[in-house]
């Protein structure tokens, strides 16, 4: 068996080498028990501070028991939504996770989620913040509550029947998850959505896993224009899912 683990890239330059070498720490561990290969996946969103260059010089001369590591370099800015779109139909394994470059919610939840994920029925396993107990520990009240009320009205407009769509952590089967992110065609942040709204068309069962984030890093989403944004992607959604013959 083998996991693929897609990582979206702009502009990492303080984190790519951190993420790279936490991810190999935890997965040369704790993956062969499980009996698992895995594959790193960073999928460069056209990065202009050297980040990817930095990574393949490090990784150059780095020799991997039981993983490889694969660099998908976009030189033209897209969006997140591609990036991983293009990770994902880029990948092998039969479990795919993505997350991103700053580990938000670590290393050690890929694991405890691959473990779910396993003894479970689920197509996708979802990262939640709103069903965990300390989901939102750490944010101010301001960012929690503009957390909260975004993806109420996520919700609310896309019929999303699930409590976090936006949560930068989501496992899935290879096959279904490559087939589903084939249809995809958002680039932005409503690329979750469209991803979840399509397998949910496609019959995938769905299941949520409590996270939290343990890495606060500064958002890069501008909350006014970037929600203004994804409320009209949503009805765009909307409107290809319904007419989606799958």
């Amino acid at each position: 068996m083998k996991l693929s683990v897609v990582i979206p890239v702009f502009n990492e330059k303080e984190n790519i080498l951190a993420c790279y070498d936490e991810l190999v720490k935890c997965f040369e561990a704790k993956l062969p028990e499980k009996k698992y290969d895995y594959e790193i996946i960073f999928s460069n969103d056209g990065s202009k501070d050297g980040c990817i260059e930095l990574l393949e010089k490090y990784v150059e001369d780095k020799s991997l028991e039981h993983g490889k590591v694969i660099i998908h370099n976009e030189k033209v800015n897209s969006g997140k939504g591609k990036a991983v779109r293009l990770g994902v139909l880029d990948s092998s394994g039969d479990i795919i996770v993505y997350t991103d470059c700053d580990l938000a919610y670590g290393v050690d939840i890929i694991v405890e989620m691959l473990e779910k994920f396993q003894s479970g029925n689920a197509d996708i396993l979802l990262g939640s913040r709103a069903i965990s107990q300390d989901g939102y520990s750490g944010y101010g009240f301001m960012r929690k509550l503009a957390s909260k009320t975004y993806l109420k009205l996520l919700s609310f407009f896309a019929g999303f029947k699930h409590s976090d769509s936006q949560t930068g952590l989501k496992m899935f089967k290879g096959e279904r998850g490559r087939k589903a992110f084939a249809l995809c065609e958002v680039n932005g942040w409503a690329f979750d959505l469209e991803f979840l709204m399509i397998s949910e068309k496609m019959g995938a069962v769905i299941e949520e896993y409590p996270v939290r984030i343990i890495n606060h890093k500064k958002s890069k989403i501008k909350l006014v224009s970037d929600s203004l944004k994804m409320l009209r992607d949503v009805r765009m959604i909307k409107r290809r899912v319904k007419k989606l013959n799958v």
